[in-house]
Formats: C-alpha cells, sequence, structure tokens
C-alpha cells in the first residue's frame, strides 16, 4: 500500500497528503523526454521520475507540453516540478534545483562544409535555438549580438538549419545526435560544443519539501545501482558516439576538476570531524541509558536528529550523485593531462606535482565516496531510530511482498556478500496488520546484518517466510534470515538488540539497526529473536500476529520454526 505524498506550494500538510505530483516536461526532447508512439510519456527523465516515485512511495502524473508553455506552468503553479531543467544563476532566482541528474553539454551545429565558430563567432549571425530553452536565456543574458530564431522543439531547429534557413542552430548535444539520426538529416553536424550544463528537477522557489523528497530519491537510486542502469539505458550509447577529443574542453575541465578536488578534500575532513562528534555523542548517550526511560532516550534523539540531520543529508547525497561523475570526468581528461605532461613536463595542479598526484587522484575520490556513504548510513540509522512509534500500523500487508521489496533495495549488497542466496516463500501467506515501510526497514537491516556476517562469499544465506500456529491456536507469520557467517557468542547475543550496542564499530557500525528492527516489531506486537552459535551462523526470525487469527485473546510468539 503505497503512501501518496505531494508538496505542492500552498497546500497544508492534511491536504498533501492526499494530492498527486504534477511533474512536468518537453514533449519532444528525446532521448530525455517525449511522447511516444502510443502517446504514453517515455524516455530517461521519465523513467527517472517513476523510479523515484517508487522507492519513496509518491504518486506522480507526467505531464509533457511544449517546453515554453511548461515552463510557465512551473512558474504558475500549475504543475510542481519540471523533471529536466538546465540549471543557470539567472534561472535560480525564480526557481530551486536538484542535485543534477545529468550533464547536458550544448553543441552548435551548422551545415556541412560551413566553418566551425564559437559562441563570440555567432555575433551577427542568424541563430536557431529552441524556446525558452537554457541556450535562449544565454544568448539574450550576455548580449552575444546573434538574431535568434525561437522554435518549439530542437527537432524544429535542426530541420530549418538541414533546409538551409539560418547559420547555426545553438541545442542540447545528445538530443541533436538522436534526432539528426532519427529524422536522417545527414547535411548537419556538430563543429563547437562550448557548454557543458548541470541538468535536474526544478521546483518553484521556496518548495523545498518536495525538492528534498527527489533529491533523496536520486542519492537511494544512485545507492541502488538503479540510476546507473537507467542513464546507460538512454543516455550511454549517444555519449559513446557522440565523443569529441576537445583538447580546449579537456584542459578546462582538468582546471575545474583539481579546484573541486580542493573543495571535495576539505569537505572528506569535515565530514570525518563531524563523524567522530556523532561517535562521541552516541558514546555519551549510551553510558546514561541506563538511567533513561523510553521517553527520555526519544526526544534526546529526536533533538539529536533535527539539530543535524538536514544539513548533513544533503551535501553527503550531493556528494554521493557527484563523486562517481568527477571519477568518470577525471577519467577522460587523464589522456589529455598524460599528452600535456609528455610534452612540456611537470606542472602543478591544485598547487602538487601532477606527476605526483596523478595515480593518487582516483584513490582520493574513492576514499571521499565511502566516506560520504557512511555518513549516510549513520544519519539513516539516527532518523528511523527517532520515528518509532510514528507510524499508522492499519495496514493489511503481505510480507512475502514486503520482503520481495526489501531485497530488491539491497540487491547489490547480497550479490557483494555471497554466491549463494535463496529464498522460501510460502504460498498464500495470511496477511498481517501493520505498516509495509516499517517491516521492510526491519527486512533490510537484518539482511544486512546477514551480509556482514559473513567471511567469504562461498557462505550463504537463505531468507524464507511460513506461518505457524502456536499452543494457544494463534496463527502467527513468520520470517527466518538464516546466515552462515561468524555468528554470535552467548555473551553478548543478549545485548544486539540493546541501542548504540554493535560489535562492528570499526566498520562503521552504529549499534541502531537491530535496536530499531526490535522496536518495530514490538510496535506491531510481535518477536524478533535471534539463536547463534559462534562459527557456525546465525538465525534471526520475526514473528507477526496473522491479521485473521480467528479471536482477540493475547498470544505469545512460538519459540521453534
Amino acid at each position: 500500500m503505497s503512501i501518496v505524498t505531494a508538496f505542492s506550494a500552498g497546500a497544508n500538510p492534511l491536504e498533501r497528503s492526499q494530492q498527486t505530483i504534477v511533474v512536468g516536461g518537453d514533449h519532444y526532447h528525446p532521448p530525455y523526454e517525449f511522447i511516444d508512439e502510443n502517446g504514453e510519456p517515455a524516455g530517461y527523465n521519465v523513467e527517472l521520475t517513476r523510479a523515484i516515485a517508487e522507492v519513496m512511495g509518491i504518486d506522480v502524473r507526467i505531464e509533457l507540453g511544449e517546453w515554453s508553455d511548461m515552463r510557465k506552468k512551473l512558474a504558475n503553479g500549475d504543475i510542481d516540478v519540471l523533471q529536466g531543467m538546465s540549471y543557470s544563476e539567472e534561472r535560480a532566482k525564480t526557481f530551486d534545483f536538484s542535485p543534477p541528474h545529468a550533464i547536458v553539454n550544448q553543441s552548435i551545429f551548422a551545415r556541412r562544409g560551413d566553418p566551425a565558430v564559437d559562441v563570440d563567432g555567432l555575433r551577427g549571425k542568424t541563430v536557431i535555438v529552441q524556446r525558452g530553452d537554457i541556450m535562449e536565456d544565454y544568448l539574450k543574458e550576455h548580449h552575444v549580438g546573434a538574431h535568434l530564431v525561437p522554435v518549439d522543439t530542437h527537432a524544429d531547429a535542426l530541420r530549418m538549419l538541414a533546409s538551409g534557413k539560418g547559420d547555426y542552430a545553438l541545442v542540447a548535444n545528445l538530443p541533436a545526435l538522436y534526432l539528426t539520426r532519427q529524422l536522417g538529416l545527414s547535411n548537419i553536424v556538430p563543429v563547437a560544443r562550448p557548454f557543458s550544463l548541470w541538468y535536474g528537477y526544478a521546483v518553484r522557489k521556496g518548495n523545498s519539501d518536495l525538492l528534498a523528497q527527489f533529491s533523496e530519491g536520486l542519492a537511494i537510486l544512485k545507492n541502488t545501482g538503479r540510476y546507473q542502469e537507467i542513464y546507460d539505458k538512454w543516455l550511454g550509447p549517444l555519449e559513446d558516439a557522440g565523443q569529441f577529443p576537445w583538447k580546449r574542453v579537456g584542459l578546462i575541465g582538468a582546471a575545474v576538476s583539481g579546484a573541486l578536488l580542493l573543495i571535495l578534500g576539505t569537505i572528506v575532513i569535515w565530514n570525518r570531524t563531524l563523524r567522530r562528534e556523532v561517535e562521541s555523542r552516541s558514546q555519551a548517550l549510551r553510558e546514561q541509558q541506563q538511567q533513561l526511560i523510553q521517553a527520555d532516550k526519544m526526544a534526546s534523539l529526536g533533538i539529536l536528529v533535527s539539530g543535524v540531520a538536514h544539513e548533513i543529508n544533503n551535501p553527503s547525497s550531493l556528494l554521493l550523485l557527484n563523486l562517481p561523475a568527477l571519477r568518470d570526468i577525471y577519467a577522460d581528461c587523464l589522456e589529455v593531462l598524460d599528452a600535456h605532461y609528455r610534452e612540456h613536463g611537470d606542472f602543478t595542479v591544485g598547487g602538487l606535482d601532477y606527476s605526483r598526484v596523478r595515480d593518487e587522484i582516483p584513490l582520493m575520490l574513492d576514499e571521499m565516496l565511502e566516506g560520504s556513504q557512511r555518513i549516510k548510513r549513520i544519519v539513516g540509522d539516527l532518523k528511523d531510530f527517532s520515528r518509532q512509534g510514528s507510524a499508522e500500523l492499519g495496514e493489511a500487508l503481505d510480507l512475502n511482498a514486503v520482503v520481495h521489496t526489501a531485497i530488491r533495495l539491497v540487491e547489490n549488497s547480497i550479490r557483494k556478500a555471497t554466491d549463494h542466496f535463496e529464498t522460501d516463500y510460502e504460498a498464500d501467506l495470511p496477511s498481517v496488520t501493520g505498516n509495509a515501510q516499517r517491516i521492510e526497514q526491519v527486512v533490510i537491516n537484518l539482511v544486512l546484518n546477514a551480509c556482514q556476517a559473513l567471511d567469504h562469499p562461498e557462505q550463504g544465506i537463505r531468507i524464507r517466510t511460513f506461518s505457524q500456529v502456536d499452543e494457544a491456536g494463534h496463527l502467527w507469520v513468520c520470517l527466518a534470515v538464516e546466515d552462515q557467517g561468524c555468528g554470535i557468542g552467548s555473551d553478548v547475543i543478549g545485548r544486539v538488540t540493546d541501542p548504540f550496542f554493535t560489535t562492528k564499530r570499526d566498520q562503521g557500525g552504529t549499534g541502531l539497526g537491530l535496536s530499531v528492527s526490535a522496536g518495530i516489531v514490538l510496535e506491531h506486537q510481535g518477536s524478533l529473536t535471534f539463536d547463534s552459535t559462534p562459527g557456525g551462523g546465525t538465525t534471526a526470525r520475526v514473528s507477526l500476529l496473522a491479521a485473521d487469527r480467528g479471536d482477540h485473546v493475547a498470544a505469545v510468539p512460538p519459540t521453534q520454526p
């Protein structure tokens, strides 16, 4: 059962939960967004939006039309968000932007045989642009002096140029490559690629709640690998076909990368300091937990989360999204940098010799990415722990479906941990009354713990669901997560659900996952138990009372599978 959430400007919180988010886009801007032969929205932006809606549990309706009209609708509040808009400082005065989900290169197209020009060379020329596009904005704002011919779509601009009208067309590179193939326009070619612009979701100024939903969804898709699958499906083939070794662009990119690396290095140091501060505060809370009742502890953690979670989550999400892109950019720049090194000798990058940092930069980027992921996990654990008891538990849920969803979200972790993963789902499993998202969090925590317990991929993990009737005749729905890992000693197994208790502190463990899970299961009037032998693996078992148990007598969960 999905939770429908919307954040349209002006709606109060009670109304938002019942609204559908209207997402707008260009009706003919392939491969990013377009209307297919069946009259349905399609393309990279569309698939990405639907994936974000799925992982965030929100309801969206995608509406495509002429770009200039959709831009006006966003400004007027007729739609909630545009799923693909290039960033500029001028646009940022009217709209708020998410972290970019793509980098769009803008190209100058000319008829074959015409001279190549840069932006300054467009002065006095007739230039065809899309109406309301970022390039029309740029040429007007910077008074380039070109005679502009606005048209409705990129396809109109390319057709007009191919037919002999106008001198040049200034359009996005990938859509232009896509359309020249589709329309058979063989007499026009790109002659320059002067701009690389951030391209992401845009909302009306101040609509931060909605923007946060899409930004968080992007980060989740990036972590699970689904974002890369969507990106490669729609944009990868065209990017490979459209690569040009522009030396000037490469040198500029290298300089920008050096500056960004210095900034990111500072951020990593700050992140490590912040992590130590979080661990220090966690230690203090652990020492006091015996003197605090649950309500006081929840209030303290709520204050902590409200003070730091938002400030940590946004920059760490931005790092998680952008660091892989920076790593790819640096890899693409290596050929140009190495050529410069061979021709001119050693040079400095960010104050350091290139020969010294050439092989160290990828390692620095990997370390930054690992640190960002660790911060994201710590903040997520704190947020989830502080939310115990706040969700409605009246939903009829299918435990098999919940487990399926949870496994999809951690599929990458499972693949890395083991080559032997098994599932065994009981058919026609009775439904359970509760909250699907919170039970899903329990399953995720148990599966990740099982993955971390394995010493090598030959050890296996098995997940199974089943129903069981106890001695009093009550029907229980159960989940067992079995691993062949290192096991848990008898001296600590009774403490594994205590807040902040962990045996993996040096690996980034926070000691919150199983505590949160136990609290969630307790809210559902069930039980979470562990059976383990050191060196012989562990079985974690969740028992939940079936929705149709046949009576209303308090029941005790069965202890044997």
